[in-house]
């Protein structure tokens, strides 16, 4: 059992860090090595394993994995995609859930009450997939915040579709469930509402009124998550999903209290939880059972992302302002998640107890759903997003933090070699100056819970923090390498006075990287352009070469960018600064007083 457990989180976290390394979805190895450790080599049984904690361990984790869903999503958002939204979980979920119970009775054979779950099951996307995609491929426009509010908010729907299925075939019928079903979906409507409220509203005072420490900060609200959960699913079977999905939408839009460290919290706790997850589900998956559905499974497969995504996302944005760009991307973009496959495998398993026949086929089915779409989606949604003109392969654009004089002189140095750069101040004259100058900048802190709701970061692929507060350059690169990543946040040196010095340097996790040279603080940089500095350029060959540049103008010159021939940008660092090569463009700055005559 112990090794059992350990390969889990072993294999979940191998397969998360191979897909950063491989700059693909992660969701995709971690099923392959589930089937690996499961079905193909037998070292992983999770039905031996886990036994009856199965299925409350996977409800649990997919409660937490939505709670922290709802913690995404802005209410701001919904005034521009509000529509499109709710025509998707509505609409679009009716016409998804009629056609694949059509496709599974046509092509699998099912009988119709299997087949109608089966649909139910697969109308949901999900979070756990979208949100990876989502930021691997960064698109533009209104297409990322309308296929994450879709992902989140469609989960609880799908999870009441499915459980007013089940409960109509133990019933006997769906004509003699119809009263049942109806009671079901106002229960489940209601009382979640009410729990997911109320316990929002219990944590923002717990917060508010300074009745927990802070290192219990996220230890109580991981309790009262899953509190809220249980409570409302005693109550209404399957309806905590949905509580705990709204809690989170409830905390992360009210203004009273800062939620951001438990933020942060819970997108660690999720990586562990989709990592486990998907290891263990997929190691229960039974591949004998794809040979007994034979061709038909495929072609069904084919036909889910071919035929119902696109006339259920056709329907739904009828009349839409969205571009037809927009419309294909969502289109081309349904991989189905952890929430999918909880669901099938909860339902697979009482219904297969309760002797109904091809229920044991649901979750094989969706598992065969999940990776064929997360494997489609993973491989063509980047390419099909720059194909539509809706991202960039490598976003070379810069967000700098801090646009007083000199940072402005950078700023318009990048912008006329055709480098996208946004600027942050909470100056408004830094910022009014800026905007007179050309250059696009939002007025306010980057250390905001809200910034990433006001800022655009399309085309944009690194941070600038330029300030003369180090401690906000560092809190500014550490909100923002979850977005960049560490290799793309870079800060100024840290000054160093009389009464700072002997004092020990942060820790290299609590910075990002240095920028230029050591001799490029705040304060020195602010002197050199007030002595009349100013930013050069110069195309390097081989008949004059970088070492050539050096020698002519010594410590006169400091480099500052480097523009390869594939029109990369290249940040100088303190430590290990890049070596420029013939063909390249080299931007540097000159101190006007030593320059030659």
């Amino acid at each position: 059992m112990l090794i059992g457990l350990a390969s889990i989180i072993v294999l979940g976290i191998s397969a998360q860090w191979l897909a950063w390394q491989l700059k693909i979805p992660p969701i995709l190895f971690l099923l392959v090595f589930g089937l690996v450790a499961g079905p193909v080599t037998g070292w992983l049984n999770p039905d031996l394993l886990m036994g009856d904690l199965l299925v409350p361990i996977v409800s649990i984790s997919v409660a937490l994995i939505l709670f922290e869903g709802g913690l995404s999503l802005r209410l701001v958002e919904l005034r521009a995609i509000g529509r499109v939204v709710i025509n998707l979980i509505t609409f679009g979920v009716l016409v998804t859930w009629a056609l694949i119970t059509i496709l599974a009775v046509v092509l699998l054979h099912f009988n119709l009450e299997i087949a109608v779950l089966l649909g139910a099951i697969l109308v949901v996307t999900g979070p756990t997939v979208i949100i990876p995609m989502l930021r691997h491929v960064r698109p533009t426009g209104k297409v990322n915040s309308i296929l994450k509010w879709e992902g989140i908010m469609i989960d609880p729907v799908g999870a009441l579709l499915a459980v007013v299925v089940f409960e109509a075939i133990l019933a006997g019928g769906f004509q003699q469930a119809s009263a049942v079903a109806l009671a079901s979906v106002l229960k489940t409507l209601l009382l979640g509402s009410l729990v997911g409220v109320v316990s929002a509203w219990i944590l923002i005072l717990l917060l508010k009124r300074y009745w927990i420490p802070d290192f219990l900060h996220e230890s109580v609200t991981f309790m009262l998550v899953i509190g809220a959960f249980v409570v409302s699913n005693i109550f209404q079977k399957e309806s905590g999903l949905f509580a705990v999905t709204l809690m989170g939408i409830v905390v992360a839009n009210q203004k009273r209290v800062t939620v951001r460290h438990i933020v942060e919290f819970k997108e660690n706790l999720r990586v562990m939880l989709i990592s486990g997850l998907f290891i263990l589900l997929g190691a229960r998956l039974q591949l004998d059972h794809l040979n007994r559905l034979g061709v038909g499974s495929v072609v069904f497969l084919v036909l889910v992302i071919i035929l119902v995504r696109p006339v259920s996302v056709l329907i739904s944005t009828w009349k839409s302002e969205l571009k037809w760009q927009e419309k294909v991307f969502i289109a081309s973009m349904a991989p189905r998640g952890i929430v999918a496959a909880a669901i099938a495998a909860i339902f697979a398993l009482r219904l297969s107890a309760a002797g109904y026949p091809q229920a044991e086929y649901l979750e094989t089915i969706t598992f065969m759903v999940i990776i064929g779409t997360v494997a489609l989606y993973s491989i063509t949604a980047s390419p099909i997003a720059r194909a539509l003109g809706l991202a960039r392969a490598n976003p070379q654009g810069l967000l700098m933090i801090g646009a007083h004089s000199w940072a402005r002189t950078i700023a318009k140095a990048l912008k006329k070699e055709k480098f996208k750069v946004t600027m942050v101040d909470t100056n408004p004259s830094n910022i009014a100056a800026a905007r007179r100058e050309g250059l696009p900048a939002y007025h306010g802190s980057i250390l905001s819970e809200h910034i990433f709701d006001e800022i655009s970061l399309e085309d944009i692929g690194r941070l600038l923090a330029l300030t003369s507060n180090d401690e906000a350059n560092s809190l500014a690169v550490l909100q923002f390498i979850k977005i960049f990543e560490r290799a793309e946040v870079y800060q100024l040196p840290f000054s160093v006075d009389d009464s700072r010095k002997g004092e020990t340097a942060p820790h290299q996790h609590l910075h990002g990287r240095f920028l230029f040279g050591t001799e490029c603080t705040y304060n020195q940089l602010t002197r050199r352009f007030a002595a009349g500095g100013r930013i050069e350029s110069v195309i390097l060959s081989n008949n004059f070469d970088y070492e050539d540049f050096i020698a002519q103008h010594g410590d006169t010159v400091t480099p500052l960018f480097l523009i390869t021939e594939a029109a990369k940008l290249v940040v100088f660092t303190k430590i290990d600064p890049p070596t420029p090569k013939p063909g390249q463009t080299l931007l540097f700055l000159r101190d006007a007083e030593r320059s030659p005559a």
